[in-house]
């Protein structure tokens, strides 16, 4: 009898035993579904287009007295901001389907608002130089300029080589490849750096500095407008090419931005709005 006890006794445990088994493998599956369902819910994280779609609006930073890229102009009575760069960012705002706002500030300021996210992009006929790639991400290049100087239409006899410069001050706007120039490209002559290029043409119309250094496009758009300003066959080569700045870890934005700069400069767009925009920064 003692033995069939014992028989019983063993029988009663490992049916006990599976009984808890069975329980506890039911909460582990439990559990790692949890964690799977939640995982799962974690990796759909909102990207920047998301954010910006949801908004309805993506924000520029520009910095407007650089025509023909941007500029201010009063239009039908109305004070407004244009240019062929503000013409390229209605295009990525169209193609996102959001509307555009934009924040115009120095130029020194524009890369500072980007990280900071007061701003969604960045486009003021801005260099992708290596330096500036440290910080931010930039699109694909879309417009490439040369260098030249802008000088007083009475001194454009003495003023027709580099070499011509020494002795002079030379103005440049800040943070630019400009400013870059105007410190190191120029033996002899003395430097002044300004935030704004209004700022500058004030000061060499006044006297207070002998030329500029600016990209062809915006220097030939100041002498059509100033019968008192001249551009001479000066170069100092080509920018390294204007893109599209847009904050660091937004893939996804700078692929939206790409897709429309692909899209103007498969239309031939780019070299259309570049046109219409000195056009119209000559304009009374």
């Amino acid at each position: 009898m003692k033995k069939i006890k014992t028989i019983q006794k063993t029988i009663i445990a490992l049916l006990l035993m599976v009984m808890v088994g069975s329980l506890l493998t039911g909460c582990a599956s439990t559990t790692t579904g949890d964690v799977d369902s939640d995982s799962t819910q974690n990796t759909a994280v909102e990207t920047k287009t998301d954010e910006i779609k949801k908004a309805g609006k993506l924000v520029l930073g520009t910095s407007a007295d650089y025509p023909p890229y941007e500029f201010h102009k009063v239009i039908n009575g109305k004070p407004e901001i244009v240019g062929f760069d503000i013409e390229i960012a209605k295009e990525i705002a169209k193609d996102l389907g959001v509307e555009l706002e934009i924040k115009d500030m120095k130029f020194e300021g524009l890369l500072a608002a980007l990280e900071a996210g007061n701003v969604d992009f960045v486009i003021a006929g801005m260099s992708a130089t290596e330096e500036r790639k440290k910080s931010v991400d930039f699109s694909k290049t879309y417009y490439q300029a040369e260098q030249t100087l802008l000088v007083r239409a009475e001194d454009q006899d003495k003023i027709q080589t580099i070499e011509d410069l020494a002795g002079l001050t030379i103005g440049a706007q800040k943070t630019t490849l400009q400013e870059e120039i105007a410190l190191t490209k120029i033996p002899g002559a003395e430097a002044k750096l300004l935030g704004k290029i209004t700022d500058l043409v004030l000061e060499l119309k006044n006297n207070k500095i002998d030329g500029i250094v600016l990209s062809s496009s915006v220097a030939k758009a100041y002498e059509k407008n100033s019968s008192d300003l001249f551009v001479p066959s000066i170069s100092f080569g080509a920018e390294e090419g204007v893109a599209v700045a847009i904050k660091k870890n937004n893939e996804d934005l700078v692929e939206a931005i790409n897709q429309t700069l692909d899209r103007l400069i498969a239309e031939d767009k780019i070299n259309q709005l570049i046109h219409e925009a000195t056009i119209l920064s000559e304009e009374e």
